[in-house]
C-alpha cells in the first residue's frame, strides 16, 4: 500500500491491483456526524410536539394519553373512599333499575354506632359516586334501627364536628346532604341536641343569605324546634334573631 494526499482526505494505492482507495478522515466523519445530529436536534426542538411539551394545551389535561398518573392529578383516595374499599363500611350499593338501594352485610340493628354512624357522617363530604349515596343513605339507614337513640346520644360530641364540616362545605349538594343528616340526627336524639345546636347553627345563619337555600334552611330550623323542644327555639333565636317560631 502507497499513501498519497487528497483534498478528500487519505488515499491508499493497491499495490498489486493499482487501485485507489479512498478513505475518509477520522476528524471528517467525526464533523459530518455532528452536523447531522445538530441538524436532527433543530428540527425536533422546532416540531409541533415538542413545543406541545413545552407549552402543553388546555385539551390535554382531558386527554387520558397525556395524563400523568404521578402527577398532581392523581390524589390519594379520601378517608371514606378507602375505609369503603377495604371494607370498613358494611354495605354496598346495589343499582336498581329505578333507583339505588344498599343492601347491608347483616342486619343494622346489631352493628355498633361506634365509630360506623361517626365514618357515614364523615362521608356525607364526599363528592363522588358511589361515595356520596353510601354515606347519606347509610346514616339515614342506621337511624332508623331500633334502639338507635341509646347508641347516638353518646357519640354527639364527636358527631357535631364532623356535621359541621358538612354544612361549611363549599359545594352545595355536599351542604344539602349534611342539613338533611342533621334534620334526621334531631328527629333521633331529640333535645340532646340543643347543647350542641350553636355549633351547627353558624354555618345556616350564612347560607340563609342565598335565596335558593332560605327555604330548606328554614324548614330544617322548624324541624329542629320541633325535635328540640323549648330549648331548641332559645339556640336558634341566639343565632338566628330573624327565625320565626312554628309556635307563633
Amino acid at each position: 500500500m502507497q499513501k498519497s494526499e487528497h483534498p478528500g482526505g487519505v488515499q491508499l494505492r493497491n499495490r498489486t491491483t493499482g487501485n485507489y482507495d479512498q478513505r475518509t478522515s477520522s476528524s471528517a466523519q467525526i464533523k459530518h456526524r455532528t452536523t447531522v445530529q445538530q441538524s436532527k436536534s433543530s428540527s425536533l426542538a422546532s416540531s409541533p410536539e415538542a413545543a406541545r411539551r413545552v407549552h402543553p394545551r388546555p385539551s390535554d389535561k382531558l386527554n387520558p394519553k397525556t395524563i400523568n398518573p404521578f402527577g398532581e392529578q392523581s390524589r390519594a383516595p379520601s378517608a371514606f373512599a378507602a375505609i369503603y374499599s377495604k371494607g370498613g363500611i358494611p354495605c354496598r350499593l346495589v343499582h336498581g333499575s329505578v333507583k339505588h338501594r344498599l343492601q347491608w352485610e347483616c342486619p343494622p340493628e346489631i352493628l355498633p354506632f361506634d365509630p360506623l354512624l361517626i365514618t357515614l357522617a364523615e362521608g356525607l363530604r364526599e363528592t363522588k359516586h358511589p361515595y356520596t349515596f353510601v354515606s347519606k343513605e347509610g346514616f339515614r339507614e342506621l337511624l332508623l334501627v331500633k334502639g338507635a337513640p341509646e347508641k347516638a346520644v353518646p357519640l354527639l360530641p364527636r358527631l357535631s364536628p364532623v356535621l359541621k364540616a358538612a354544612l361549611v362545605h363549599p359545594d352545595d349538594e355536599v351542604f344539602e346532604r349534611g342539613l338533611s343528616a342533621l334534620v334526621q340526627l334531631s328527629a333521633v336524639v331529640g333535645p340532646s341536641l340543643n347543647g350542641h345546636l350553636k355549633l351547627l347553627l353558624t354555618s345556616l345563619s350564612k347560607r340563609l343569605t342565598d335565596k335558593k337555600f332560605k327555604e330548606p334552611i328554614t324548614s330544617a330550623l322548624q324541624k329542629l324546634e320541633q325535635h328540640g323542644g323549648s330549648g331548641s327555639l332559645i339556640v336558634i333565636k341566639s343565632k338566628i334573631p330573624t327565625y320565626c317560631s312554628i309556635c307563633c
